[in-house]
C-alpha cells in the first residue's frame, strides 16, 4: 500500500507533465488541500521570518529605512513580508516572481490580517517600530478598497510586483539595500541558484544585506508524519529524480553545500538561527552513500538563515 507522501509524489509528478501545471497545482492547493489559505498559522510563520530578517538588518543598520529599497524573492500569493517591510519604513519594496499570484484581493486580505492582529495586540510581538504614517496608509487602502484598483493600491503601499527571471532581474547594479527570501533555496536546483546568487550579488548595494531562510527538511514529511524530515536522504540521485517533480522540487542540498556555494561566489555570510536537527530521527534513516562526505551533525541541520555580513 502506498504511503501518503508517495501518493502525493505521484500526483505532483503527474501534474508536472501537464500544460498549465502551475495553475493546476495552485487550484488543488487552494480549493482541495486548502494549503495556501491565509490562516493565523500561516501568517504567524511569515511574521516570524519578517521579524528575523529585519533583526539581522538592524545588526548592521539603524532603524531608519526611509531611503532604502528592499527586494523579496517570493512565491506566496499573500505579500505578508513585503507589507511588514513597508510598515517598517522602506521607500520601495519589490516583490519578485509572485506577480502572477498576488492581486488586489490577496493584498487586501493581507492588510486586513495585519489589522486583526493589531487589534489582538499580537502584531508588536513580531514587528517593532511600525511607521505611524504607513499604518494610516494601510488602513486607508482597506477603507477605500472598492474605489482603488490594484495599481493604485500598490503605489500607496510602495509595492512593486515583478514577474522576472531572478537570474536576470534587469535591475540596476548595486540598487537594492535588502534582499530576502523564505523557502526558496531548497526548491531551486544548484545551477539555477548559483546564477540567482550571482545576480543578487550584482544588484546588492555596497553596504546591503541579504537574508535567506532555508528549510533543509524533506517537505513530504510536512504532509506525512509517518516519515522523518530526513527520509529523502535514503535515495540515490537517480532514484530521487524519479520521485522529485518540477512543481515543488527539492534539491536535497545540505547546509555545507550552501556555504560552499557562497564561498565559491565570494559572498561573505554568517549562519544565523541554525537548527541542529534531530540526530535520533536521522539515525533511523538508511543514508545513501552519496551523502558519505557529510558527518551526522552536518546532515541533521534542518533550518537556518544565510545572512551576508
Amino acid at each position: 500500500m502506498l504511503k501518503k507522501w508517495q501518493l502525493k509524489a505521484i500526483i505532483q509528478k503527474g501534474i508536472s507533465y501537464l500544460p498549465y501545471k502551475t495553475n493546476i497545482n495552485f487550484f488543488i492547493q487552494k480549493y482541495i488541500t486548502k494549503k495556501i489559505l491565509l490562516t493565523d498559522d500561516f501568517f504567524e510563520k511569515r511574521m516570524i521570518h519578517a521579524r528575523d530578517h529585519l533583526d539581522f538588518l538592524k545588526k548592521n543598520e539603524n532603524n531608519h529605512f526611509e531611503e532604502k529599497t528592499a527586494l523579496e524573492l517570493s512565491y506566496d500569493q499573500y505579500p505578508i513580508i513585503s507589507i511588514a517591510i513597508f510598515l517598517s519604513g522602506f521607500d520601495i519594496v519589490i516583490s519578485l516572481n509572485n506577480a502572477n499570484l498576488v492581486n488586489k484581493k490577496t493584498i487586501v486580505q493581507t492588510l486586513k490580517m495585519f489589522v486583526e492582529w493589531s487589534k489582538k495586540d499580537k502584531l508588536e510581538e513580531y514587528l517593532e517600530n511600525i511607521n505611524d504614517q504607513r499604518w494610516e496608509q494601510l488602513q486607508e487602502v482597506i477603507s477605500l478598497q472598492k474605489k482603488l484598483n490594484e495599481e493604485q493600491i500598490c503605489r500607496i503601499l510602495r509595492l512593486k510586483l515583478m514577474s522576472q527571471d531572478a537570474r536576470n532581474t534587469k535591475l540596476p547594479a548595486q540598487s537594492i539595500d535588502f534582499i530576502i527570501s523564505n523557502n526558496i533555496y531548497e526548491h531551486t536546483y544548484p545551477l539555477v541558484l548559483k546564477f540567482i546568487l550571482k545576480e543578487f550579488k550584482r544588484i546588492l548595494a555596497p553596504q546591503g544585506i541579504m537574508s535567506h531562510f532555508v528549510d533543509l527538511s524533506d517537505h513530504f514529511a510536512h504532509f506525512d508524519k509517518n516519515i522523518t524530515i530526513y527520509n529523502f536522504l535514503k535515495y540515490s540521485e537517480k532514484q530521487w529524480q524519479k520521485i522529485d517533480n518540477s512543481i515543488q522540487p527539492q534539491n536535497r542540498l545540505r547546509w555545507k553545500d550552501y556555504e560552499k556555494m557562497y564561498q565559491d561566489l565570494e559572498i561573505i555570510y554568517t549562519s544565523e538561527k541554525l537548527e541542529k536537527g534531530d540526530l535520533k530521527a536521522l539515525a533511523t534513516v538508511s543514508i545513501h552513500e552519496m551523502f558519505n562526505n557529510f558527518d551526522m551533525e552536518e546532515l541533521a541541520i534542518s533550518h537556518g538563515y544565510l545572512v551576508t555580513s
